[in-house]
Parts: structure tokens; sequence; C-alpha cells
């Protein structure tokens, strides 16, 4: 398990060929883990008939509307949380204050 609840994340900016279970619109976004649900043959995999091995970690990511959505007209405090595994995220970069 490389992430825990807490930690702020990055989704990375890949552009795979075939079959994907992670949003376009959440590439390069930040957020942070909610939930480590575990883990999970890779469904990537499974598509093509494969055996998804080795298993994925599965983690529950919250995103900030307004990180994600520029013209998002929405309350500040909305959230969109989405499920994404392992192989998709990275830490993210420290925020400057």
């Amino acid at each position: 398990m490389a992430f825990k609840i807490g930690d702020r994340i990055r989704v990375k900016t890949l552009v795979p060929t075939g079959h994907c279970r992670t949003p376009y619109y959440l590439r390069g976004k930040a957020g942070v883990v909610e939930t480590d649900i575990g883990a999970f043959r890779n469904p990537e995999e499974l598509a093509y008939h494969r055996n998804g091995l080795p298993e994925r970690e599965l983690y529950r990511v919250r995103f900030e509307q307004l990180q994600l959505w520029p013209y998002y007209e929405g309350s500040t405090s909305d959230t969109l949380v989405a499920d994404i595994y392992e192989h998709w995220l990275e830490p993210a970069p420290k925020e400057h204050s």
C-alpha cells in the first residue's frame, strides 16, 4: 500500500491505449485519499480476458470541485469522490504557502 488516508495525491496524466478505468477529467488533478478500499484484480487487464494480476490497491479519493472545473458555480465546499487504482496515483507536489 503506497498511500494512507489523508495523503495528498495527483492522478497521473497517462494516455493509455485501450480500456481505462480512470476518468480523463481527473488526470493531472490533485486530491486527498479518503479510504483504502483494498486490493483487487486490475480491471484494465480483466477487460482483455487476462488474469488481472498482480492485484492493485484501490483508493477512494476526494477532489474539490473548484479544482476540477474552472467555471464551477456551486459551493466552494463541494467535492467529487472517485475510486482510483494505485498505479494511476502519485504523491502530489507540495503546495506553496
